[in-house]
């Protein structure tokens, strides 16, 4: 069953999970803390509402004083579920709640699958979508993105495999088992590019795609999958976990991650205002240091910007 949570205050509102991956709630379990991270931590007790971005809100979002967020659930550093908890943790979470105390509102926040988020923006179904969604030209022809990280894409195998050091060039994966996440900007990188394979006489890579992030991981660690791709974040958290039994191979492509709306929303303009405002007292840097993201970490929030070359 999905959670579902109600009309709440910026503390319980909350997503790579794993930049443009997330799973399903109704199939992702929940997880033991990240290593040397304090899920409870409190980064946002000294936020303050801003009237200058608090003004930037559209009418109809001042009157009602709430807006309606869908987000993924998948794995930490991005949103998850800590051990034994009901409420949804993560750097999104604390973004979304920080930026939601500078303007001033409420959340109402309901979990969805990964790849459902972006079509309901469309449809109006939610305000704003989270789950690390990265900033791609594609997407950017139907959403509009405030951004507030920097992350991207990149590659992990099981600890004991001694023949993958390093994925520069996917023709590396020719031959090999790829995973990663559905509607993701990994299942379009790879699928968009197989072709690299035949062209250099090679056998091809088959990619396998899951709604859930852990199957994702279940299947590096059974062996069912050569090797993942997913976020530089995600991964990189995965691999420090005493029981992951996952090594990070490193970075393939940068991609900016942001807050995702409607073609045309009025909403960006007081995110971003919002975010920066965040930036601009350190809260953000906080927030960060907390999730161990610093080396994601932004100047400036911005407002569609052309994706990474």
């Amino acid at each position: 069953m999905k959670r579902h949570l109600p009309a709440v205050a910026l503390a319980s509102v909350a997503a790579l999970a794993l930049a443009g991956c997330g799973s399903d709630p109704a199939t992702t379990s929940s997880a033991a803390p990240p290593v040397g991270v304090q899920p409870s931590q409190d980064v946002l007790s000294g936020v303050q509402k801003n009237e200058a971005a608090a003004a930037l809100l559209p009418a109809d979002v001042k009157a009602a004083g709430s807006i309606k967020l869908g987000g993924s659930v998948g794995a930490a550093p991005a949103a998850y579920y800590p051990e034994g908890k009901h409420e949804v943790a993560g750097l999104d979470v604390d973004l979304v709640n920080g930026v939601a105390k500078v303007l001033g509102i409420t959340v109402q926040r309901e979990d969805a699958a990964f790849e459902t988020i972006l079509p309901a923006l469309g449809s109006g179904k939610y305000d704003v979508g989270t789950g690390n969604f990265g900033v791609t030209e594609a997407r950017l022809k139907t959403v509009d993105f405030v951004t507030y990280i920097d992350d991207g894409q990149g590659f992990a195998v099981r600890s004991d495999n001694t023949a993958l050091n390093s994925v520069t060039d996917l023709v590396q994966l020719c031959g090999l088992t790829v995973g990663t996440g559905a509607g993701t900007t990994f299942e379009a990188t790879l699928n968009a590019k197989k072709e690299v394979c035949a062209q250099n006489g090679k056998k091809p890579y088959e990619v396998k795609s899951f709604s859930d992030n852990a199957a994702v991981i279940t299947g590096l660690q059974q062996g069912r999958l050569d090797v993942v791709m997913s976020t530089i974040n995600g991964l990189r958290y995965q691999a420090n976990q005493p029981t992951a039994k996952t090594r990070f191979l490193g970075e393939y492509h940068r991609l900016d991650v942001g807050f995702a709306f409607k073609k045309g929303s009025t909403l960006p303009p007081a995110f971003q205002a919002a975010v920066n405002e965040l930036i601009k007292d350190g809260t953000y840097q906080k927030i960060l240091a907390k999730w161990g993201t610093t080396d994601s970490a932004i100047t400036k929030s911005e407002i569609n910007p052309p994706e990474h070359s």
